[in-house]
């Protein structure tokens, strides 16, 4: 059962576009516009930025759904403003792959894009909202007043394997501002962090200390069986980086 709310926006948006990550948000998002019988479209982007899981959880839940899924590749890396990482590399980021997702919706014939940002987002905290408003990408969840909370709920409900998948930011968020951003720093990262999947731990970041340290962020309940496998950690780590520290703090 869809929020009334947000049956009413796909109501006057009966065509839309979806910007479509594989994340728990846009995944409700792109559910919602198909259960309210929208002609809708996922627009996937394919970067340096984004690991293999989450395009492999998009085209899954894209399917599971019965929505098309258009795919798009972008060497995000090519643009120095991204590739330089100040401070405002999310703002730039986040408009190319909008811009780019607008082109080519807009040539499949759509006139609304939307994409899966809620109402617990808060813009001041991200600076890629601004690129949002400016390109005029319309986010449902946010403007419906639908927080993260229900976003899971109403997924779990729909029956939507998304529902608790644990929140993940891209690649990039794991270096520091100020730290030029590689492909091979990028593949680092991804290796670390799936050594630690495999490991069975899910709610988790490896962040870049330059110049080759890594730092693992968890939550402090995952202390134990973080010691316990401290020998397999180094050895699946210790390749890419010279030093492995642990923050029991999950930023």
């Amino acid at each position: 059962m869809l929020p009334d709310r947000l049956k009413a926006f796909f109501t006057s948006n009966p065509r839309v576009a979806v910007a479509f990550s594989g994340g728990v948000d846009s995944s409700y998002l792109l559910y919602a516009a198909k259960d309210s019988g929208c002609d809708v479209k996922a627009y996937y982007v394919k970067s340096q930025f984004q690991p293999r899981f989450e395009f492999q959880d998009a085209v899954r839940l894209a399917g599971s759904v019965g929505v098309r899924l258009a795919v798009e590749d972008i060497d995000i890396l090519r643009d120095d403003a991204i590739a330089r990482n100040l401070a405002d590399r999310c703002y730039f980021c986040k408009f190319a792959i909008l811009s780019r997702l607008w082109d080519i919706a807009r040539a499949d014939g759509y006139a609304v894009l939307c994409d899966g940002t809620n109402a617990d987002d808060d813009e001041f905290d991200r600076p890629g909202m601004r690129a949002l408003r400016e390109l005029g990408v319309l986010s449902p969840l946010h403007d419906c007043g639908i927080s993260k909370g229900e976003v899971r709920l109403l997924s779990k409900q729909a029956g939507l394997f998304t529902h608790d998948k644990p929140a993940y930011a891209c690649l990039a968020t794991r270096i520091p501002a100020g730290t030029a951003i590689t492909e091979e720093l990028l593949n680092k990262i991804e290796r670390a962090e799936g050594a630690l999947f495999d490991m069975g731990f899910s709610d988790f970041r490896v962040r870049v200390i330059p110049p080759r340290t890594a730092q693992i962020q968890m939550p402090g309940a995952a202390w134990e069986a973080a010691a316990a496998l401290r020998a397999d950690i180094m050895a699946a780590l210790q390749p890419d980086f010279d030093s492995v520290l642990l923050d029991l703090k999950l930023r």
